[in-house]
């Protein structure tokens, strides 16, 4: 397996470019399902969880392809209308998202066959809600044999009120909605920009979707759609984690394409512990104080401080002065990353699902292993910071969520690299 070598103590200085956003890449792809001919999409980060996704569709028949010879940013998603409607057990369980492909397929086709997701490292993650909101708009739902079956002739118009705020189930029923016959009011909707990009692609596809971006989502479904072509919007959830990078080394970053009003949690937290942030060129550009100060976190949803970011602040935290408590309240399991950042000398204790973090004045490089995607780059980040060498292996799970994060890094001033594994 590839590992990330890099030893720490540089200030990162320049102008680094974010990517396209892979949550709302994921389910964007999986909209081609609704309309045949040919969907364009550009600024689409290459990834191991795209490369999934596409591996999904073309499963199923339609012509799903990363246009290398044009740009590699460049995805054209095909759909004729001979589809074979599964998502099978060895897409899935590599990648939770290929769920998204449910919703279009019940809507367009009639039927859908998609092996359940199950867990995933870092909690429980169920698909009830997608399923009790399939059940409100008129499918038959079965579970057999490690698979949901869903069939409906024609979906119609239903109330959806999820029990629980849901950004994958409300990017599933979305979908679904939009062919359906009559109007959904859907209610208790997440509310991440990721969502209101899907919306503005589907609307662009002919839908009529009202409310994206707030807890209550109109639907006034239509008989069909059109292919699109579109350019998905910045991951935040990347511009997030090169702030924290400039930050956690002292540096002077501009962040290109960052946008701020997607990340303002983030901000204002960065803020609080001593850094200026400011909207510039594109951008936002963080510029690091000598010393940064401790703050207190609590996961929640958005427009709340995001649990994606939540591993990337802890990291932070361990070289701030003071003491700071984080608190997840998303995800049980989202405190792996904690021993791996006690090897390079942090002081953290857990108490259920609070993080007691007491920075301390220096870490120290040590070989570490990342186990999920945001943890990966939490031990990169803290890596920035440590004396000495460090090695992080496993970054296949940071390949998953970051393109060519060590490349941005090393643009930027990093000693940083990528060891390829021995074949």
């Amino acid at each position: 397996m590839d590992k990330i070598v890099m030893k720490g103590g540089a200030e990162l200085h320049g102008e680094v470019v974010v990517s396209g956003a892979k949550n709302a890449a994921l389910p964007i792809l999986a909209s081609a399902l609704l309309a045949d001919g040919t969907s364009t999409f550009r600024n689409v980060p290459d990834l191991a969880d795209v490369a999934t996704m596409l591996k999904v569709l073309r499963t199923m028949g339609c012509g799903a392809e990363r246009l290398t010879a044009r740009k590699k940013d460049v995805c054209e998603v095909g759909v004729n209308g001979h589809i074979t409607p599964e998502a099978p057990y060895d897409l899935v369980k590599t990648m939770r998202a290929s769920v998204l492909v449910l919703g279009p397929l019940v809507a367009r086709f009639g039927r859908a066959r998609v092996s359940m997701p199950g867990g995933c490292a870092i909690g429980a993650r169920p698909i009830d809600q997608h399923l009790k909101g399939l059940k409100a708009l008129g499918a038959d739902i079965h579970l057999t044999e490690g698979y949901v079956e869903a069939r409906a002739k024609q979906l119609k118009g239903g109330t959806v009120n999820f029990d629980v705020i849901t950004v994958t189930g409300t990017e599933n029923v979305l979908m679904a909605a939009v062919l359906a016959k009559g109007r959904t009011i859907m209610e208790n909707c997440a509310r991440e920009p990721e969502i209101e990009e899907l919306a503005r692609v589907l609307n662009k596809m002919g839908a009529r979707i009202e409310g994206a971006g707030t807890s209550v989502i109109t639907v006034e479904g239509v008989e069909g759609l059109k292919p699109v072509e579109h350019a998905i919007l910045p991951d935040r959830i990347e511009a997030g984690t090169l702030l924290v990078a400039a930050a956690i080394s002292g540096g002077n970053v501009l962040v290109k394409h960052a946008v701020p009003e997607h990340l303002d949690a983030v901000m204002d937290k960065l803020r609080e512990a001593g850094c200026t942030l400011t909207a510039e060129a594109g951008g936002i550009r963080c510029k690091a104080p000598r010393t940064l100060t401790s703050v207190n976190i609590t996961t929640t949803e958005h427009p709340g401080f995001p649990t994606d970011m939540q591993a990337q602040l802890m990291a932070l935290m361990c070289v701030s002065q003071g003491t700071s408590v984080i608190s997840e309240n998303i995800f049980e399991n989202r405190f792996m990353h904690v021993p791996e950042l006690h090897r390079l000398g942090a002081d953290i204790t857990i108490q259920g699902h609070t993080a007691v973090v007491k920075g301390v004045k220096h870490l120290s490089g040590a070989p570490v292993m990342a186990t999920d995607l945001r943890a990966s780059a939490s031990l990169i980040l803290a890596g920035l910071r440590a004396e000495g060498r460090t090695d992080v292996s496993r970054v296949y799970h940071l390949d998953r969520g970051y393109e060519r994060l060590e490349r941005k890094l090393r643009a930027l001033g990093a000693d940083i690299r990528r060891v390829k594994a021995k074949a």
